[in-house]
């Protein structure tokens, strides 16, 4: 009998075993994860309401989906962000690519004749181009990343004011409205959007070598080079990447508003998707990143902001309110102050 209760134990006792070692390896996962739900339930605790979901023309409306719906241009910027961070580099751009993608959009739209799949595919083209421009001052020209893509984050919206003529541009067209406006099985569009694209990203970078290799670029891009790997291509890959999904993230912020304000569409964008991937786990010194992560990320920024507009609270104090619960999410993430608090705690049990 003492045998068979000896190994019970030792059956119950696995399973808890393995649920540590798996949290352990998923720590990356956990900690966003519950800093999301933390933030959920505290926006719960400001607004009873707050998860309360209604049907309005056939269209599901409440603050939930408002955070999936809003968030969608922070995503789809986290998904390009990160690999181009996995590759040790940074893509300040991005903000000025969708004032200029939704500025081509726009004008195009509403100065010609051309069907609008064709106005999205050229706005799509005018991204590709900004981050082949990145790809090649940081791969081929040996320029500092954030100093390449400064140079477009500055001369980008100039770009974009010459192309408006220093206008917003307004539109009227039902097919390009439907990128930011519409709705499929009762969500909002973007949300549907931002989904197919991460799942493309995720297949692309998880499915086949290019993933790996991304990260053996960003790890030591030399030691790459030795072993046979075109850094350089893979480096201008991830920035055509990043400029890609700015111009989806561009066509969004244009359609949702019918305009192109190059002022004002994804001013500061680039910062928050930095942020989102930051959160997400994925060091900016490059080599392994966490797609997934990073999108949890950028709805945790959403969900702050969402909270602080249904708590009343005047606007100004947004970006104090988020720079206080992201740096409470990376100290919790940091291997370095949880070891402190370990050895501050066990000093505390010691015996006098």
């Amino acid at each position: 009998m003492p045998e068979n209760k000896t190994h019970t134990e030792v059956n119950d006792v696995a399973p808890r075993f393995n649920l540590i070692q798996s949290l352990h390896r998923n720590r990356r996962l956990l900690f966003p994860v519950v800093a999301l739900i933390l933030i959920l339930i505290g926006d719960r605790i400001i607004q009873p309401n707050f998860f309360n979901i209604r049907v309005v023309d056939g269209r599901l409306v409440g603050s939930l989906i408002d955070i999936l719906n809003r968030g969608t241009p922070t995503v789809l910027l986290a998904v390009g962000m990160t690999l181009v961070i996995a590759t040790k580099g940074i893509d300040l751009s991005v903000g000025a690519v969708i004032a200029i993608c939704g500025a081509v959009a726009a004008v195009l739209i509403s100065t010609t004749t051309l069907p609008p799949l064709i106005v999205i595919l050229i706005s799509i083209a005018a991204g590709m181009l900004c981050g082949l421009w990145n790809g090649i001052l940081v791969a081929y020209m040996g320029i500092q990343p954030i100093v390449a893509t400064l140079i477009l984050m500055v001369i980008g919206r100039g770009i974009a004011q010459l192309i408006t003529n220093g206008q917003i541009a307004t539109f009227s067209n039902p097919t390009l409205e439907f990128v930011g406006k519409g709705v499929l099985l009762g969500f909002p569009f973007p949300i549907f959007l931002s989904l197919i694209v991460f799942g493309l990203v995720w297949l692309l970078v998880r499915r086949t070598a290019i993933g790996l290799l991304v990260e053996s670029v960003g790890a030591n891009d030399r030691a790459s080079f030795f072993a046979g790997i075109d850094a350089a291509r893979f480096k201008v890959f991830v920035y055509v990447i990043s400029g890609v999904c700015a111009a989806l993230a561009g066509l969004i912020v244009t359609a949702d508003i019918k305009g192109a304000d190059a002022n004002n569409a994804g001013l500061w964008l680039e910062l928050d998707a930095v942020l989102a991937v930051v959160i997400g786990g994925t060091a900016l010194t490059g080599g392994r990143f966490f797609l997934g992560t990073s999108v949890i990320g950028a709805f945790i920024i959403q969900a702050i902001q969402t909270g602080i507009f249904v708590s009343g609270l005047p606007p100004t104090f947004n970006l104090i309110v988020q720079a206080v619960v992201i740096l409470a999410i990376l100290f919790l993430q940091s291997e370095e102050l949880r070891r402190l608090f370990v050895r501050i705690f066990t000093s505390l049990r010691k015996p006098a």
